[in-house]
């Protein structure tokens, strides 16, 4: 197996993890019903899922976008690696910018998926070059302990000390 073939599963297996998130995500309910309840508890049930469903409904958008975003800058390298007419120097320069989107998407999924293991209900991981950004939902303010523990992640991941931390309800 060249590199190429590795960045390429690295990459389509990123993306079925984002894949399996984002099923997972869609598929569950909304809100629920119990006959025990009366009308004005499932109308203040409805309106905090939507309110919930707003919030995830960011988190899922935010990764739908950046995923579109690194599947076209990936392709468009791959077409640029692959084209006879362009000079052997930049498809080398292309196949190394390849390899390091694909290592920042594998870099924000494995962060997303540690900071989800440690009881973080969601979290959207933007990598751009020696800075990260996440951005963790919570109901709380973050407390010091909470945002050590994210940079921690971040730094184990991915060796980036430029961490900043949004907090999103």
């Amino acid at each position: 197996m060249n590199k190429k073939q590795a960045v390429i599963i690295v990459t389509l297996s990123a993306l079925i993890i984002c894949m399996g998130l984002l099923a997972t995500r869609l598929n569950s309910p909304l809100y629920t019903q119990s006959g025990a309840e009366d009308k004005s508890a499932i109308s203040l049930k409805e309106t905090s899922s939507k309110k919930e469903a707003t919030t995830s409904n960011y988190f899922v958008e935010a990764k739908i976008n950046r995923d579109n975003k690194y599947s076209q800058t990936l392709q468009s390298l791959k077409n640029v690696m692959e084209d006879k007419n362009i000079s052997q120097q930049q498809r080398d320069k292309s196949a190394e910018k390849y390899a390091q989107v694909a290592m920042a998407v594998n870099h924000e999924n494995k962060i997303e998926m540690n900071l989800q293991a440690k009881g973080y209900e969601d979290a959207v991981c933007l990598l751009n070059g020696d800075k990260a950004t996440v951005i963790v939902k919570t109901k709380d303010k973050l407390t010091d302990k909470q945002l050590k523990e994210i940079q921690s992640v971040v730094i184990n991941e991915a060796k980036i000390k430029d961490v900043e931390i949004q907090p999103k309800q």
